[in-house]
């Protein structure tokens, strides 16, 4: 299936009527489970070993160490090598690991160590992968379907959030941890095998002839001259960096709220619940071309929701607000990286979107420190409202800054 035009009319669901979509779909799903299981899985049982909080950090910390220079790198690779046969190694390595450690775990000599080891092979395999698997995307739809594909992989993503730690809860309190890593492991080989019944090609065009670096080079010089892309990164770099509201949940509900645990699930989950209603929401906007202004809007949205969530102290108001908070998150992500797809030609499409994911995981990792600091310096109300100013202040930039944003037009191809 080519990126041309279909004269099939547009519907919610409309990217899984085709074959090759419907296969990687599928194959991101088991992606998607294998990342999410695998996490906390391995959280849970290096806490319950170590007792440690502080050992069980050094995961985050390894995780942004080794996934910066993979994620450029995947990028290069994404357009330089069969982008199937590279989701389906990196897949393939991660059932090695998991695999791996399944087998440890159920001889009782699994270490932590261990775990720190397949931690740092298996973010690098994830990130190695992840533009690969997002730039096949533009290949297996057609051009004006592809809105559509990157909601639905969105919505899909959300709907896992929800699904994956209420698989790992029954069966980790039911028959205890192992049978979850060899459950990760069968997930991972699923993972590994979908990509591979893609008919469409997987190949970038054009031949490469210059150095990996030089690639990483190449891209980061495309994406820094495009009307677009640099207004985009960075107006997600800067409202994340100033309200990365997720890894503090329970500190909101202690402060805001005066509640525990279990008011942290129920806003986690509502918060996932708007993101999945956002992607929703995205599919109803396909015929509105402005989806520059979408993006825009969407964010205005969002900075603005921040002043209320951070001075309303009623929980019921609070889980409102954060789940419309995740649709306005989720309208502006899909937007933006469905207009990363379109804007970019295919040889340059994996180098762009894994800068794109670079700064994402960047500003959530600063995002994470920032706001944890402030919200232990002016409390997390207050967090969120100056977030809330700087956002505002970010968007009015941005909008005077980069016109393009403000101009760009979905293509007029659809039918």
């Amino acid at each position: 299936m080519s990126s041309s035009s279909d004269p099939r009319p547009l519907r919610l669901w409309s990217a899984l009527e085709f074959r090759d979509y419907r296969v990687l779909w599928i194959s991101s799903i088991a992606w998607m489970l294998t990342q999410q299981l695998r996490l906390l899985v391995t959280a849970v049982w290096l806490f319950e070993a170590t007792g440690s909080a502080a050992q069980l950090g050094l995961i985050g910390a390894i995780q942004l160490v080794v996934q910066i220079p993979a994620l450029l790198f995947g990028g290069a690779l994404a357009d330089r090598i069969d982008r199937k046969l590279l989701m389906a190694a990196t897949q393939a390595v991660t059932f090695g690991v998991v695999g791996t450690l399944a087998v440890l775990a159920s001889s009782g000599e699994l270490e932590p160590w261990h775990v720190y080891l397949a931690t740092a092979i298996t973010s690098v395999t994830t990130v190695l992968g992840q533009p690969a698997r997002s730039a096949l995307t533009a290949v297996v739809v057609p051009r004006s379907y592809l809105m559509h594909a990157v909601a639905t992989n969105n919505v899909t993503i959300q709907i896992g959030s929800i699904a994956a730690p209420l698989i790992f809860a029954g069966i980790a309190e039911g028959t205890g941890l192992t049978p979850v890593f060899y459950l990760v492991a069968g997930v991972a080989a699923v993972s590994a095998v979908l990509p591979l019944g893609i008919r469409a090609s997987g190949r970038p065009p054009g031949i490469r002839r210059s150095s990996l670096a030089r690639e990483v080079w190449e891209g980061a010089r495309f994406v820094a001259r495009h009307p677009i892309l640099p207004g985009l990164y960075a107006l997600d770099f800067a409202i994340t960096v100033v309200s990365f509201y997720r890894q503090i949940m329970p500190v909101i509900a202690a402060q805001l709220y005066g509640r525990g645990a279990g008011s942290v699930g129920v806003l986690t989950a509502s918060n996932s619940l708007g993101a999945a209603a956002g992607g929703f929401l995205v599919l109803l906007l396909a015929r509105y071309r402005a989806k520059g202004m979408i993006v825009l809007y969407a964010t205005l949205f969002y900075g603005v929701l921040l002043f209320p969530f951070g001075l309303v102290e009623e929980l019921w108001i609070g889980i409102v607000l954060i789940a419309f908070l995740g649709a306005a998150d989720a309208v502006g992500m899909t937007m933006r990286q469905t207009t990363v797809q379109l804007t970019t030609p295919d040889e340059m499409r994996g180098r762009a979107l894994s800068l794109q994911t670079l700064a994402a995981q960047s500003a959530n990792n600063i995002g994470t420190l920032e706001v944890g600091l402030m919200s232990a310096w002016i409390g997390a109300g207050g967090t969120m409202v100056v977030g809330g100013v700087i956002s505002l202040s970010a968007i009015a930039l941005i909008w005077r800054r980069f016109r393009g944003i403000r101009s760009y037009r979905y293509p007029a191809d659809k039918n």
